[in-house]
């Protein structure tokens, strides 16, 4: 009996409009806001780090659902839409203000079948859970790892960097915030359920090892005043 080959609902052509729309949105919804916009203190709340955080979403969420055999389509789709609210509503409703700008885009703008339209809507509303990932569609488990995923690896660690600037912290600094990022490495590893997912966050937990430890042998300060050695080692070795 041979494998079944499901037709995408969503062509490529499609899901570049898809992802425009998303972007315009972002920009319009820190456009639309006053004083110069909601959290736009920190440069990575803005519309830019916005989208190119969904983007590495959408890229981790389509490896991890092709490898565990999720439907790759609504995996990639909730991927795109799971944080369009995120600028213009508080954090505790951006899932479900995102769901429905979701429906309404996908209602109004192609064919697609109710199922998959409600699959993608309920894996964006679900992409904040904070319940064990057992209980969750496939689709929305991929999703969410996904979205944990981005911020943990070399990402991760540029992200902290950058906060350092912003902060006007000293680099002798950069030891203990690379260190946060191996603590929600260590997080995430403890979060996540899939084969995928685990060894996507093995290898970019050991990328961040590795910094750290030159950043150690490099700037001697921080080991004199004790900053690197009070990060927890997340990772062994192979």
């Amino acid at each position: 009996m041979g494998v079944e080959i499901r037709e995408s609902p969503v062509s490529e052509a499609e899901f570049e409009e898809m992802k425009a729309f998303v972007h315009d949105y972002l920009a319009a919804s820190v456009e639309n806001e006053e004083d110069g916009g909601r959290m736009r203190w920190y440069p990575w709340h803005s519309a830019e780090y916005r989208f190119n955080h969904i983007l590495n979403v959408v890229h981790l969420a389509e490896e991890i659902a092709r490898e565990e055999g999720a439907n790759v389509d609504v995996t990639r789709v909730a991927a795109l839409f799971h944080d369009i609210a995120k600028l213009e509503v508080d954090q505790d409703r951006h899932a479900e203000e995102g769901a429905r700008i979701a429906r309404e885009y996908l209602q109004s703008h192609a064919d697609y079948p109710a199922s998959f339209v409600e699959e993608v809507c309920a894996a964006v509303e679900r992409h904040s859970y904070q319940g064990d990932l057992t209980d969750l569609p496939l689709e929305t488990r991929c999703l969410i790892e996904a979205d944990v995923l981005d911020k943990v690896g070399a990402n991760g660690a540029a992200l902290m960097l950058l906060r350092m600037g912003y902060e006007s912290r000293d680099h002798v600094d950069a030891a203990e915030m690379v260190g946060r990022v191996l603590e929600r490495g260590r997080d995430a590893r403890e979060r996540i359920e899939s084969d995928t997912a685990e060894s996507i966050a093995h290898r970019r937990l050991k990328r961040v090892k590795w910094f750290r430890e030159w950043l150690e042998s490099e700037v001697a300060v921080v080991d004199l005043e004790g900053s690197a050695g009070d990060v927890p080692d997340e990772m062994a070795e192979d």
